[in-house]
């Protein structure tokens, strides 16, 4: 699994004012809950985590706080409305053996045989929702289409067993081949 690793710093004041103060001072508030220990409120910078929120991959946080590590998920982000700035940013540790949520993306694998002659390829959900412990995460959700006609789809049911539990509704389509309307329309000349 791929890992990100965060540099952050204690914060010594917690509140609105001292929230505030750090945005001013150009650093992100951000809080790590979880694990047996109370939640750890600390700071980080944009430059820190550019790379991990504007990124569609999925990553395990290695989290040095004051020279502590701790391996976490990225779990909620708070967008300025207007400015689009990073207000604040929550973390989950990741404990061996405990069961944590997550949001994984998916890669679309193969070459559909209803996409060789014609069809459109449509990908209806990009990421899936599961409950895994910290050990079976993985990087992405293959999805192979290489058996896919036209107009058929592959739905969170038919993936094969991944070693974690997929949350989304089983009969939910997460790609399908849909026939376009130039197909459509020589079909109907023929």
């Amino acid at each position: 699994m791929k890992t990100f690793t965060i540099d952050g710093t204690i914060r010594t004041e917690v509140g609105k004012k001292a929230s505030k103060a750090d945005r001013v001072a150009g650093r992100i508030p951000c809080v790590l809950y979880g694990g047996s220990n109370e939640t750890v409120h600390f700071t980080t910078t944009l430059p820190d985590v550019r790379k991990l929120v504007y990124s569609p991959n999925f990553y395990k946080v290695i989290l040095n706080i004051d020279g502590k590590t701790t391996e976490s998920l990225m779990k909620d982000i708070t967008f300025h409305p207007t400015t689009e700035e990073i207000v604040h940013i929550d973390f989950h540790q990741l404990i061996p053996g405990s069961i944590v949520n997550a949001e994984i993306p998916i890669n679309i694998v193969g070459s559909s045989e209803g996409v060789r002659i014609g069809g459109k390829l449509l990908v209806k959900v990009r990421k899936l929702k599961v409950k895994s412990t910290p050990e079976a995460l993985k990087d992405v959700i293959d999805v192979d289409i290489s058996k896919l006609k036209l107009g058929q789809s592959v739905k969170v049911k038919d993936l094969p067993e991944q070693g974690f539990q997929i949350i989304n509704a089983p009969k939910i389509p997460i790609a399908s081949i849909e026939i376009t309307r130039a197909l459509r329309n020589a079909g109907e000349k023929a």
